[in-house]
């Protein structure tokens, strides 16, 4: 069972659009989100006049997703002025340091590397960055204590508003089918035509890497579907493959009847159309949970 864990948010000027400070009780390090319009505000902030790795976060107009630069600085609020000027894209930004100062520029670059790596991995942001930079050489006992420091940052950029690093199934559909417990948070779709499998989570309904769907769509299905089946379409998320629509990717749905509708081209009640291993729809599972 996973443990809990307590957090601690510190407002600065009473607002959760203002600067804040978050950190994990008994934990070095912590975190500073800043908005865009605060960054000159920061002479103030010492966490910040050090080592450490940041984030901007905004929106990419060209290809219409949440963007990210990820970075690292010897000096997070330099960097982050200088960005001010050479990057438009971002309205806030979101840095990681450590309370007794013991980032090194090797531990810096070690976690740039690797949160570049994970959030490539997670898919939700369009990442400003080119290349991935090489991870640093560290001993293993550091690299050990650099892995436990990105799980830090994974929960406390969560926790504050960005799921950035957290891919949107857990485990692949291999490990999943593999398993010799049956996953109840897998479902597929009834019907024999188009086979798709689907993973319940706590965000929506992701259809896994491979489900299958209808090349055409219907008048009837509605203006909102059809935008999000041709948006997915256009950025090749389904692709045309042997006369049917097929996921390159795990792909998230906010309800089990927008995935359905989406795949089939035509309007449905996903709590009827996505059934569990034991043949039993959303609902009827629901009807148990509620009896």
């Amino acid at each position: 069972m996973t443990k809990g864990r307590q957090l601690k948010i510190y407002l600065a000027d009473g607002t959760v659009s203002g600067i804040r400070h978050a950190e994990i009780v008994n934990w070095t390090g912590q975190a500073l989100a800043i908005p865009r319009v605060k960054i000159k505000d920061l002479d103030g902030w010492e966490e910040v006049h050090r080592p450490g790795v940041y984030f901007l976060f905004g929106y990419d107009d060209e290809v219409s997703r949440l963007a990210a630069y990820i970075g690292e600085a010897e000096n997070i609020t330099k960097r982050l002025q200088q960005h001010l000027s050479s990057k438009d894209f971002w309205n806030e930004a979101i840095c990681f340091t450590n309370k007794d100062e013991n980032l090194t520029k090797a531990h810096i670059k070690y976690l740039e590397s690797r949160l570049i790596e994970l959030s490539l991995h997670a898919n939700r942001y369009q990442l400003d960055n080119g290349n991935q930079p090489p991870q640093s050489s560290l001993p293993r006992g550091e690299r050990d204590a650099m892995e436990e420091f990105l799980e830090n940052i994974r929960t406390l950029l969560g926790t504050l508003g960005h799921k950035l690093l957290e891919p949107v199934v857990k485990t692949t559909a291999s490990e999943q089918t593999s398993s010799s417990e049956p996953n109840q948070d897998l479902v597929t779709l009834k019907g024999r035509k188009y086979k798709a499998t689907a993973q319940l989570t706590s965000e929506g309904i992701v259809v896994l890497k491979g489900s299958e769907g209808s090349i055409s769509a219907n008048q009837s299905l509605s203006k909102g579907y059809t935008k999000i089946r041709d948006n997915l379409i256009d950025k090749g998320l389904l692709i045309e493959e042997n006369s049917k629509l097929v996921a390159t990717d795990d792909i998230l749905f906010t309800s089990s009847s927008q995935a359905a509708a989406v795949l089939l081209g035509y309007p449905c009640n996903g709590l009827d159309y996505w059934i569990d291993n034991k043949g039993q729809s959303l609902k009827q599972r629901e009807s148990l949970v509620d009896g």
